[in-house]
């Protein structure tokens, strides 16, 4: 496992639509394990490959709390095939986007179909924090991040003002 680079706005990148994993080799096992490094290194609950800057269909998630056992797991070509009718709103961050938080209401379940590691294609209901952070993940493979829910006026803000503390600070996230 290798901890990797997480990409941070403005990258295009982060805009580009992910493709599709056609055959689960030990390449994306690999790929997979170093996203969990990643993520957890970073005290993240979701990571997109996008946001490593592979343009490939895969998340890990794990919203276990801190005092949990951890219960990481791997979404290979996730799809929501449906929303719940009641909405929550959480206040959500970013690794892509330090130290920034949206409140964003979005569906509070979702049933979402995916390909685990081991190639086994299935579908999870979802709900809660769970839930965001699959919708959250699944947005980066589309290339839409959480400052797209803001305004025009304060999305243009926001990244200005992202793109001047990338030109200034010393500090890497990796």
């Amino acid at each position: 496992m290798a901890k990797r680079k997480i990409i941070l706005v403005p990258d295009e990148i982060l805009r580009k639509k992910s493709e599709k994993i056609e055959k689960i080799t030990y390449k994306e096992k690999l790929l997979a394990d170093d996203l969990f490094e990643t993520m957890y290194n970073n005290n993240g609950i979701g990571l997109a490959a996008v946001q490593v800057g592979v343009l490939r269909r895969m998340i890990v998630i794990d919203v276990s709390k801190k005092d949990e056992e951890k219960k990481p797991f791997c979404l290979i070509n996730p799809t929501i095939k449906s929303f719940g009718k009641e909405s929550s709103t959480y206040e959500e961050g970013c690794l892509s986007i330090p130290e920034t938080f949206i409140e964003i209401e979005r569906p509070k379940s979702c049933i979402v179909e995916y390909v685990d590691i081991l190639g086994n294609k299935t579908n999870m209901e979802c709900d809660g924090l769970l839930s965001t952070c699959i919708q959250h993940e699944i947005n980066h493979l589309d290339g839409k991040l959480i400052i797209d829910f803001l305004s025009k006026l304060k999305k243009e803000i926001l990244i200005k003002k992202l793109s001047k503390n990338k030109n200034t600070s010393s500090r890497v996230i990796v």
